[in-house]
């Protein structure tokens, strides 16, 4: 009876390693689903400013340019992260020339590329942190008793990497009515 109870515990572990492992992958794919939402919309919000501001090149070019390496689907979560940290800066400046162009900011197609924008930076936001509550629960499982020692019965249960805000995205923006 004891060793029947062992098994079980064991097996009753083993599955709940399994589900949050599962759980880890799914959520990260949610953010990958969200963040191809977003770079979906970069382009339709370059091509809407790129006419009027078209000399402003440099920031026109910076978000295609960072969209480009965000989009990468080959980066780990921390490569990810770092990648992404840039096309919000990028977009960021981009955004910002509409408080600079008055005509830009009236446009109706800009301003509804910006909203579904926002909307989607909210939706990365929910991603992201799912994602890591996932982690978070994940590790306990791992570290705890009796998930430290059926993990290391197989089954590749190692520790994931959390989706942490790099140094530009724990700035507060700066907002300027000059």
């Amino acid at each position: 009876m004891l060793v029947a109870g062992a098994v079980w515990t064991v097996v009753r572990t083993y599955n709940r390693l399994i589900r949050l492992r599962n759980q880890t992958q799914a959520s990260w794919a949610q953010i990958d689903v969200q963040l191809k939402r977003r770079h979906d919309l970069i382009p339709n919000l370059v091509e809407s400013a790129r006419g009027y501001a078209a000399h402003e090149r440099t920031t026109l070019e910076a978000v295609v340019t960072a969209r480009g390496a965000a989009a990468d689907s080959g980066l780990g979560v921390t490569d990810k992260a770092a990648a992404e940290d840039d096309l919000t800066a990028a977009l960021g400046r981009l955004l910002a020339l509409g408080e600079n162009y008055p005509q830009l900011k009236a446009d109706r197609h800009f301003a509804t590329l910006q909203a579904e924008l926002t909307t989607a930076e909210d939706k990365i936001a929910y991603a992201r942190q799912f994602y890591n509550s996932a982690v978070q629960s994940y590790h306990t499982a791992l570290e705890g008793f009796p998930g430290n020692l059926v993990s290391r019965l197989g089954g590749g249960h190692g520790r994931r990497e959390y989706f942490e805000a790099g140094a530009p995205a724990q700035e507060a923006t700066r907002v300027s009515f000059a």
